[in-house]
C-alpha cells in the first residue's frame, strides 16, 4: 500500500513516516485501544478498528491537502509502532502539534524527541509563522513536554467541544537549548532538500521568470486587460538552490456584504513544469494561509480561472456565487474570475458581493 508522499523523519530513535491506512491496526493497538491514551485526545474514547481506519483516512487526506500532517513513529532499531505525532492544520486554528504515545513510549522522551523533529519540520523546512498545540487542562505530562520543546501558554480554545489551554511555538523556539537536535529529513518523491522561504515583496524577477520557463501567460489572464496589485510577501519553494514553485499573498482591508473584514489575497501561484505533480503548490497555499492567519486575516480570497476550480475546492475553499468588485484605472470593474475564499475565523459568506477595495491580486 502506498503510504501518503511527505517527508520521512530520522532521529536518534525514532524513524517517522506519514500515516498511510494500512497503519490503522498499529494505531488500534497503541492509541485507540488504550483508555490512558484515549483519555486525553479531545475525540476522547473511540475502542473499534473501524475508528482507528477512519482515523488514518483522515490522516492520509489531510496529508494530500496540506503536504504535511501526522507521522507514525516507530523504534529505529526495532521499528515497533509507539504511536502518532505530528502537525494539524486546523481551519479555525492554525496548525498544532499533537502526540499519542503507547504507554510504553511514555516516560521516555520519545514525544520531546518527535517533537522537535516536527517543530525543525515546520519551522526549518516549511517557514511556518508559528504551531499551537491544544491540551486538557489536567494534562500535565503532555503540559510538561511542550513546556520543554519552548512552547508558551497563549490562552485557551473549544475543541471538539473541549475546553484546552493552548501553547504557541514561534521560529525562535528552535534556539532554545530543548530544541536544538534537528532530525535528518529524507524526503520522498526527489524533494529531497526542499524548503520554503518566506520574503517581504514580490520576490525575485529573476526566480519569477525562471519560473516561467519561457511561458508568456502563466496565469492566463494577459488577455483581460486587468492592472494588477503588487503584492507584499511571497512564499518561494527552493530545491538544490534554484527556484522551483511560488506563491504570493496581500493582506488588505475588504467588505464583505458591505463590512469591513480583515482579509488577504492569494496569488501568483505557480510551479515550475519540470515540478508540476508533486505536491508542492498545495504545500505552498496551506502554509501561505498561515502567514495571513498570523497577520490578522479573517478570510483568503483567491481569483482564479475556472479550470482550477476543483483544485482549490479539494484543498478546502469554496467558490462564491455573488459579484466581487475590485479597482481600476478608469474606475470599479466585476471580477470576471471566480472567486474562492477560505474561512479562517468561522464568518459567514457574503451573500450580496464582496469588494476587494483595491486593484485584483
Amino acid at each position: 500500500m502506498a503510504r501518503s508522499s511527505g517527508p520521512v523523519l530520522r532521529t536518534e530513535r525514532l524513524v517517522m513516516e506519514p500515516i498511510r491506512r494500512g497503519d490503522s491496526d498499529d494505531l488500534f493497538e497503541a492509541v485507540v485501544g488504550q483508555d490512558s491514551v484515549m483519555r486525553w485526545l479531545a475525540t476522547g474514547r473511540a475502542d473499534s478498528r473501524s475508528a482507528a481506519e477512519a482515523m488514518c483516512d483522515d490522516h492520509v487526506t489531510h496529508w494530500t491537502r496540506h503536504g504535511y500532517g501526522e507521522f507514525a513513529v516507530r523504534d529505529a532499531a526495532t521499528h515497533a509502532f509507539l504511536g502518532r505525532v505530528g502537525l494539524r492544520n486546523r481551519a479555525r486554528h492554525g496548525v498544532d502539534l499533537g502526540f499519542a504515545l503507547h504507554p510504553r513510549a511514555q516516560g521516555r522522551g520519545i514525544a520531546g524527541e518527535a517533537g522537535r523533529a516536527c517543530l525543525d519540520l515546520a519551522f526549518r523546512r516549511l517557514s511556518l509563522p508559528a504551531v499551537f498545540a491544544f491540551v486538557l487542562p489536567d494534562n500535565a505530562a503532555s503540559i510538561a513536554v511542550l513546556r520543554r520543546l519552548g512552547a508558551q501558554a497563549d490562552g485557551t480554545v473549544e475543541s471538539s467541544g473541549l475546553h484546552c489551554l493552548r501553547y504557541r511555538f514561534d521560529p525562535a523556539a528552535r534556539t532554545a537549548p530543548a530544541a536544538t537536535a534537528a532530525a535528518e529529513h529524507v524526503v520522498d518523491g526527489g524533494r529531497t532538500d526542499l524548503q520554503l522561504v518566506h520574503a517581504p515583496g514580490s520576490g525575485s524577477p529573476d526566480d519569477r521568470a525562471a519560473l516561467r520557463d519561457g511561458l508568456p501567460d502563466p496565469f492566463g489572464v494577459n488577455g483581460l486587460g486587468l492592472v494588477w496589485a503588487d503584492t507584499r510577501h511571497t512564499l518561494t519553494a527552493v530545491s538544490e538552490g534554484r527556484p522551483v514553485a511560488t506563491a504570493s499573498w496581500l493582506p488588505r482591508d475588504m467588505a464583505f456584504d458591505g463590512s469591513p473584514r480583515r482579509a488577504a489575497g492569494l496569488s501568483g501561484v505557480l510551479v515550475h513544469p519540470d515540478h508540476r505533480g508533486r505536491g508542492i503548490a498545495r504545500t505552498l497555499i496551506s502554509v501561505a494561509v498561515e502567514h495571513a492567519r498570523a497577520a490578522g486575516a479573517e478570510t483568503m480570497t483567491l481569483l482564479c480561472r475556472p479550470e482550477l476550480v476543483p483544485l482549490h475546492t479539494r484543498l478546502g475553499w469554496s467558490r462564491l456565487s455573488v459579484p466581487v468588485t475590485f479597482r481600476q484605472p478608469d474606475g470599479p470593474r466585476t471580477s470576471p474570475l471566480t472567486t474562492m475564499i477560505y474561512d479562517l475565523a468561522g464568518l459567514p459568506d457574503p451573500t450580496v458581493g464582496v469588494d476587494l477595495r483595491g486593484l485584483p491580486f
